[in-house]
């Protein structure tokens, strides 16, 4: 029913122990078990004096006044909180129920007879005819000033955009990112997030001929540019990787080519190690310098191409065994020892069937992945550098034009014309190392120098220089990659240290310029091929002259040296001969001319 609660204790330590000096205090509570966890019940009571200490004089002498009186700690950082109450705003939904009206009772407006009977009676008074007379003119008065006078002109339209074509270029650096190893190795490739640009996937490799790997560290690696500070993702693959490219369809996967010639894939999903690897057997012999995701239905195809002159297409659900090779041998006789090592590979999704290879010989082939037989498969060729073609792009806007970059130029061709480039830029003292398009503006492209400066060109201004030039480090740089907004590019260094810029000035689309660069670039079109055609006419007619001049020897060579000897001496008399004629005539002239006189 209830419950107690004892204290008991034992006496201070001045009672030895044993003593049996004990002090017992004991005081029971009683509580029904029914009411045990029960709130407290309070009531209010008046205050009553339980203890009254008076003071004692004697203890004022020892007191001491303490200053300050009140202090505080505070451990906790200093937080401040603001609310602010804006007015609120009260939305109504209103609607306006719009019926014919303007009827007589007498009339149905429903129906269709009695209002056509109603309109001709009214149509026939006098006052209507008056009234809509009247009302016309002033119709009519409002609809003259319409045409006459624009009231939506835009007045200061022109002079907007001049202010905006007038902004010089110009570039600030936004981030640095640096490879985080101690031997520093060179950014080979770049490949920004197909969502969103605060990724950037960079491939890190050493290219040096028979370096020395024994420290060189393998990994490859993600960076979010807004913590750049460490990786986001490391990427582990089991040999250094030359290029690599996020899928355009699914971001969380990418495709690499490695060094050592195999291909593997990654899903940033499920960590840092490749989700599967091509043999060896069935690979690239050497480098996989270029990638390329292919727009399929599954979206999990892509094609390589590497320096052993072949491009192979892979499915990375199975990359047992490519899915299609083609042999870059322009004598399109299909033999790999004569095929030509594959530096750089384009492809234009517009065109599904071609693509574009530029190879370390300076020839860029262009090819048909349809075609049946090795020799259709190679469509036509493009001869125009001293060294290997670092850089291949087509032109965004005109996919025909496309864009090279290899020894100290820059060029860009057009498909129709095939012996040589309908522009370039000028020699660099400095060997240029990669190249890209603008993705804004059709005459934009950018190209890199081997003395660490960024060029960015506009060929419709001006050919001659670039329209900025940029120093970006002091090592050479060796890959670039703009974002799809234009307005943002990566440059890759030698020692793996990538330099992010923001380009302006050369970010937005101004008026007529799609035109204007169309024209340029069909204007110089025509001009090659009018070139072409009189250096071919010229090369038949030396043919031509050489081939005669050719059989003429060859018919002086079958004589013998009695009859060469003898159409000698037979040639020489014919020649003496004429000449003496020639003295008999000019001097029968001058006797004639003088008889007359004499007479």
């Amino acid at each position: 029913q209830g419950s107690s609660c004892r204290l008991r204790g034992h006496g201070g330590s001045c009672c030895p122990p044993g003593a049996g000096a004990t002090m017992e205090i004991m005081y029971v509570y009683t509580r029904k078990r029914s009411e045990f966890g029960r709130p407290c019940s309070f009531s209010d009571r008046p205050a009553k004096v339980s203890v009254d200490i008076p003071p004692d004089p004697s203890m004022a002498g020892a007191f001491i006044l303490r200053n300050p009186v009140d202090s505080s700690v505070q451990h906790t950082s200093d937080m401040s909180e603001h609310e602010v109450n804006t007015e609120r705003v009260e939305v109504e939904s209103r609607g306006i129920n719009h019926v014919e009206g303007g009827w007589p009772k007498d009339i149905n407006p429903q129906e269709v007879e009695q209002t056509i009977r109603f309109r001709k009676r009214v149509e026939r008074d006098e006052n209507y005819i008056n009234a809509i007379t009247h009302l016309g003119t002033l119709m009519e008065h409002c609809v003259k000033q319409n045409n006459a006078i624009d009231i939506y002109e835009e007045y200061f339209g022109e002079e907007e955009m001049a202010e905006v074509e007038d902004e010089p270029p110009s570039a600030k650096t936004i981030n640095v990112i640096r490879d985080p190893n101690i031997t520093k190795r060179t950014a080979t490739h770049l490949s920004w997030h197909p969502d969103t640009c605060k990724k950037l996937a960079v491939a890190y490799s050493s290219l040096e001929f028979q370096q020395n790997m024994k420290d060189m560290n393998f990994d490859s690696y993600i960076w979010d540019l807004e913590n750049s500070n460490k990786p986001e993702l490391v990427l582990k693959p089991s040999s250094p990787l030359v290029s690599l490219e996020y899928n355009p369809k699914d971001s969380h996967v990418l495709v690499g080519g490695c060094y050592n010639g195999q291909m593997a894939y990654w899903d940033t999903r499920k960590g840092g190690l490749p989700m599967e690897v091509s043999t060896v057997e069935v690979s690239h012999r050497d480098p996989v310098y270029r990638a390329i995701w292919l727009q399929s239905k599954t979206g999990t195809e892509c094609f390589s191409a590497s320096t052993d002159g072949q491009v192979l297409w892979w499915d990375i659900r199975k990359l047992s065994e490519p899915t299609d090779t083609v042999i870059l041998d322009i004598t399109r006789k299909g033999l790999l020892e004569n095929a030509l090592g594959a530096v750089t590979l384009e492809f234009e999704p517009t065109m599904p069937t071609k693509f574009m290879v530029g190879t370390e010989q300076g020839i860029v082939i262009a090819c048909n992945r349809k075609a049946k037989t090795p020799s259709e498969k190679i469509t036509s060729t493009y001869s125009g550098h001293h060294g290997p073609v670092y850089a291949l792009a087509r032109n965004p806007f005109y996919p025909k034009v496309f864009l090279t970059v290899g020894d100290w130029t820059a060029r860009i061709w057009s498909e129709e014309a095939k012996e040589s480039s309908i522009m370039s830029t000028k020699y660099h003292l400095s060997y240029l190392t990669d190249g890209c398009w603008s993705t804004v503006k059709p005459a934009v492209f950018f190209t890199t120098r081997s003395d660490g400066t960024l060029d960015a060109w506009d060929f419709l201004f001006k050919q001659n220089d670039p329209s900025l030039s940029l120093k970006v480090c002091d090592e050479p740089l060796s890959s670039l990659r703009l974002q799809d907004n234009g307005c943002i590019i990566g440059c890759g260094s030698k020692l793996g240290t990538v330099s992010l810029l923001e380009i302006s000035g050369l970010c937005t689309l101004q008026r007529n310029e799609k035109t204007l660069a169309a024209a340029m670039f069909e204007r110089e079109t025509k001009r090659e091929k009018i070139l072409e055609a009189r250096h071919r006419e010229m090369r038949l007619k030396e043919r031509a002259r050489s081939e005669g001049q050719e059989a003429e020897v060859e018919e002086r060579l079958v004589e013998s040296p009695q009859e060469v000897l003898d159409r000698t001496r037979r040639e020489f008399f014919e020649v003496i001969e004429a000449e003496l004629q020639r003295r008999v005539r000019t001097e029968t002239q001058h006797l004639c001319g003088e008889v007359p006189g004499m007479g």
